[in-house]
């Protein structure tokens, strides 16, 4: 490591310039020849201090809490007995979670109940009587797909969370707990028909009722007219009572993010990957077609993702189930899934168990084994 520059103090150096400037005049070979010369630079030295950076930088406000530093004093609100208060158990030591001071404990007297399901997600529940009060206020549009985005910016839900399951209160059901419902008539949607209409009519779908829902024919249906919602689940009676309806629902996939960029526009509500046309009903995508307009009507009726993503300017895609629980889920008709129409013959909406069609056809066949070819590497 070479030797470090030896700097003089300040008041030597202003000597050596003095001296320096008295016998330049007289003798200009002697400052030449003087050893320490060099260290004067033609004037003064003076060594500056100047503010660099890294003593700037700090961090983004509310990023950095100051520590709290306990048992120094009134003045920081934690100084005596450090916010732990005066004597007992919990200031002199640590108490376990659960102990009642020596009584058994709770857990032992009554047992441990219930458990915390971890497959579990948190839905927003939505029910038809609150959407046919939003139709009615005309804050939502009927002849238009419905949407978790619908729902969402016309305030019909306030909080989206993982996704959104439709309830059916208020529709009527039996003695056995079934959904009693009628198919809608063109006469029982009518608002300005008379009494003696209604009441023809009312007897007549009564009358053409199966015996086990005739005994219920005061339950009216909530909603007034068909509705296309799609959903991420939706009950047994809420499905019946929009397809009484004339409608349709369909059930499929969200995760939190996706959700957050359907609120941007920033992604297509249902168009993904996997949606085709045989996905949901023809009278949703009729519905999309005459939402879209244009040239997007034309993209969403051939339902090419990428030319639904290009014609509506959607920047992301909406993503499809990976997991077998939720493939499961949306794969069965019973759950209006859209992925219901990828199953086979005879074929459930398991991944486990092979269809009857598949057992049968891989009866009675041996596969040959292959044995592969020698190899070194």
């Amino acid at each position: 490591m070479p030797p470090r520059l030896q700097i003089l103090p300040l008041r030597t150096l202003a000597s050596l310039a003095s001296s320096t400037a008295a016998t330049a005049s007289s003798t200009s070979t002697s400052a030449a020849t003087h050893p320490l010369t060099f260290l004067l630079g033609g004037g003064l030295f003076q060594q500056s201090r100047n503010a660099h950076i890294l003593a700037s930088l700090s961090d983004n406000p509310g990023a950095y809490h100051k520590r709290i530093r306990r048992g120094r004093g009134p003045a920081s609100g934690k100084g005596k007995t450090s916010g732990r208060g005066h004597k007992g158990q919990k200031q002199h030591g640590k108490v376990p979670a659960g102990f009642n001071g020596g009584q058994t404990p709770e857990i032992v007297v009554h047992g441990e109940r219930g458990f915390t399901n971890i497959h579990s997600i948190d839905l927003a529940p939505i029910n038809l009587n609150r959407i046919q009060d939003w139709i009615d206020q005309g804050r939502i549009d009927p002849a238009r797909p419905i949407t978790i985005r619908e729902l969402y910016e016309s305030r019909c839900i306030h909080q989206t969370k993982e996704g959104v399951k439709l309830l059916g209160r208020g529709v009527p059901k039996d003695e056995k707990g079934k959904v009693a419902l009628a198919p809608a008539t063109s006469t029982e949607t009518t608002t300005t028909t008379t009494t003696t209409t209604t009441t023809t009519t009312a007897s007549s779908s009564a009358s053409s009722l199966p015996a086990d829902q005739t005994t219920n024919t005061t339950g009216t249906n909530p909603l007034k007219q068909p509705i296309h919602i799609v959903v991420s689940r939706a009950s047994a009676s809420a499905i019946a009572a929009v397809e009484a309806a004339g409608g349709t629902v369909t059930t499929r996939y969200y995760t939190r993010s996706a959700i957050a960029r359907i609120l941007k526009r920033q992604m297509h509500p249902f168009v993904s990957t996997a949606w085709t046309q045989r996905n949901g009903p023809a009278a949703l995508l009729a519905a999309e077609k005459g939402a879209a307009g244009g040239v997007a009507s034309e993209a969403a009726g051939e339902l090419i993702e990428s030319e639904v993503m290009r014609a509506m300017g959607f920047t992301y895609r909406l993503p499809d189930p990976t997991k077998r629980r939720d493939i499961e889920y949306y794969r069965d008709p019973a759950h209006r899934g859209y992925l219901s129409h990828l199953l086979k013959p005879l074929e459930g909406p398991s991944l486990f168990f092979r269809s009857p069609m598949e057992r049968k056809t891989a009866a009675g066949q041996t596969k040959e084994k292959v044995l592969p070819e020698n190899r070194l590497w």
